[in-house]
């Protein structure tokens, strides 16, 4: 059990992670100070929430082998990493940001409500602790959408090329893994079953809202939860481990 726990908090952190080293990207270069600041502090929240679930994944560790948040961050192979092919799409621009990050937070959120009802203390106290946090992710992200969606003709083509572009990802969240299996039975995750139901719900509500048109498809992407990933994660790993496998041991 400890070892299926063990690679369920990578799960969750590595979503968090990817994604929110694609935000950091960003900084500097967003359309306006306000909303730079604003996709500066959700990468520096969801970071946050990576250090949370890496070192409880480290204490797990503890004893089997020597380990880190650290070393679990950044020493990992690409096949080891399991977030999902949706956080590792690129900023081709802000409409496929902020679309990237409304997929991710109406998931994440209903992901967190569930994990606050954990029967593991920690898990639950890292979701509770978290909630707050994502709900103005979620804020900031379908307002975002709304004004795109509904604002002028060219915004409304950007955002709805941007959905078009990224809809065939998101099945993938509430995907059930074996190990997100595994934990629902042994009430530390939540049934993706329900979730899933419920977050196409609440997607096809924000769109309708934002005057856009849900994507008509016949199938999702996914592979990011067994380790398979698109070309853009390699690069991503590139920048994220060169320091800590330039100078090995190295601490902050």
């Amino acid at each position: 059990m400890k070892e299926s726990l063990y690679q369920y908090l990578l799960l969750l952190g590595d979503n968090a992670m990817i994604l929110g080293h694609r935000l950091s990207e960003l900084c500097g270069h967003g359309p306006s100070l306000e909303t730079d600041i604003a996709l500066t502090n959700i990468s520096l929240d969801l970071f946050g929430q990576v250090r949370n679930y890496f070192q409880y994944a480290a204490e797990i560790k503890e004893g089997q082998e020597e380990t880190t948040e650290d070393k679990i961050a950044f020493l990992r192979y690409p096949h080891e990493y399991r977030n999902v092919l949706l956080v590792e799409q690129p900023n081709k621009d802000f409409a496929f940001v902020i679309a990237r990050q409304f997929f991710f937070d109406a998931y994440h959120l209903l992901l967190l409500e569930g994990l606050g009802k954990s029967k593991d203390g920690q898990v639950a106290a890292i979701a509770n602790k978290s909630i707050k946090e994502v709900k103005y992710h979620l804020r900031f992200s379908s307002e975002w959408l709304k004004r795109l969606g509904d604002g002028t003709p060219e915004s409304h083509d950007k955002m709805q090329a941007a959905v078009n572009y990224l809809y065939p990802y998101i099945g993938e969240l509430p995907s059930e893994s074996p190990i997100e299996k595994e934990m629902k039975e042994a009430g530390i995750g939540p049934d993706l079953g329900i979730l899933r139901t419920a977050y196409f719900e609440n997607i096809k509500q924000t769109l309708v809202e934002a005057t856009m048109e849900t994507p008509q498809f016949f199938g999702f992407h996914s592979g990011g939860k067994k380790g398979v990933h698109s070309e853009h994660h390699g690069f991503i790993l590139s920048n994220l481990q060169y320091m800590q496998r330039t100078y090995p041991e190295m601490e902050w």
